[in-house]
């Protein structure tokens, strides 16, 4: 896996300070993408274990809330693989940090995998059992929507994963 950026104090990609990992590779090809350079798998650079090891050292600092996951697309069959061992890493390390994932896809709430079946992996299910929230659906410019938090177009959903789970359908971290 690669990633286009990191932004080391973050504070529009979830609340609080966040270091937010932006990966490389994305399908979705969303109409006025905030960071189409992103779409390319092999944009930026790889994702390395000294990567993770800097990630998660800066996590240490008191004053960073967590971790953010964007793009690209963090659930794209491609990069699962690698994000899942490093999210457990983290959650190991700093179980009181909070994990927050952006994706273009639609989370399902009864089976805690993606809506696109196709997109599902022997990853998925646990990958997004280690989040806190999720940010689901693709940005659609026509439902484009700046007086919202953390997301673009009202057709986006701010998921509090942990009760989602729990109760086996969508609670809203956020209305």
């Amino acid at each position: 896996m690669n990633y286009a950026t990191i932004k080391w104090t973050d504070i529009a990609n979830g609340e609080g300070v966040r270091i937010s990992l932006f990966v490389s590779g994305c399908t979705h090809r969303c109409k006025n993408c905030f960071n189409e350079v992103a779409w390319d798998f092999h944009y930026g650079l790889p994702f390395d274990e000294s990567v993770e090891e800097k990630i998660i050292k800066e996590l240490g600092s008191d004053f960073i809330a967590g971790l953010s996951l964007l793009g690209g697309e963090p659930l794209e069959p491609q990069n699962q693989e690698a994000l899942l061992p490093f999210i457990k890493k983290v959650k190991a390390r700093y179980p009181q940090k909070t994990i927050w994932c952006y994706t273009g896809f639609t989370f399902n709430a009864k089976t805690g995998t993606l809506e696109e079946t196709k997109k599902n992996t022997p990853y998925t299910k646990e990958l997004i059992s280690l989040f806190d929230v999720l940010v689901d659906g693709a940005y659609v410019e026509k439902l484009k929507d700046i007086r919202l938090k953390f997301r673009g177009s009202s057709n986006q959903r701010v998921i509090d994963v942990q009760k989602t789970l729990e109760k086996g359908e969508c609670v809203l971290y956020l209305d």
